[in-house]
């Protein structure tokens, strides 16, 4: 039986990748954190940029895993407004920048899910697109000094605080948060994993 490793030391793709067992006491999986260089190259579409990046934290995850028993899953997401990719934050100043620029405009955010086991990597991009409320000053600061957007791409949590600055969204929320569920059961499917 192939075992499924996470390749992400993010809750909430944990909590997410979690949900996809339907509670089988039978379904598990590994975590362990993948490191790669997340540069964005030049040229790189925003697309082409977090596909790479999913497929090279799967595959460093199987790197790091050591076994040829698993399925690894690596994932990315990133926020875009106007063509311009908002990673996460490099200090408050940056957060709030970020977060005026999205106050009331429409970005897409965009996750990539890979799945590899060494002979065959299979990969997903889903774009959903977020509508943010106009946001004050206040608002932007008060949200800062919570703490939530510093680790997070674009400035901000849907799943979290955040949510409330979330006028409308078209498309995958699970995907928002970091892991698009219907994607990564049927990437998991076509791999076999013997869990699923």
């Amino acid at each position: 039986m192939m075992q499924l490793v996470l390749a992400s030391s993010s809750p909430r793709r944990r909590e997410l990748l979690a949900q996809v067992g339907f509670g089988d006491p039978e379904f598990g999986f590994e975590v362990l954190a993948a490191d790669i260089d997340e540069s964005h190259r030049a040229g790189e579409t925003a697309e082409d940029f977090v596909v790479r990046l999913a497929i090279e934290k799967a595959s460093a995850g199987l790197a790091l895993w050591g076994k040829s028993d698993a399925v690894v899953l690596g994932s990315d997401t990133i926020v875009v407004l106007d063509g311009e990719i908002l990673g996460k934050p490099k200090d408050e100043l940056d957060a709030k920048q970020m977060l005026s620029a999205l106050s009331g405009q429409c970005h897409s955010v965009m996750t990539a899910v890979a799945v590899t086991d060494g002979k065959q990597t299979l990969s997903r991009l889903v774009e959903t697109k977020v509508q943010f409320c106009g946001l004050t000053e206040e608002d932007i600061l008060a949200y800062i000094a919570t703490g939530e957007p510093m680790d997070k791409a674009g400035a901000y949590g849907i799943q979290g605080l955040g949510g409330c600055f979330v006028e409308s969204i078209d498309g995958s929320y699970s995907a928002v948060v970091g892991l698009p569920l219907v994607e990564t059961r049927n990437l998991l499917d076509k791999i076999k994993v013997a869990a699923i």
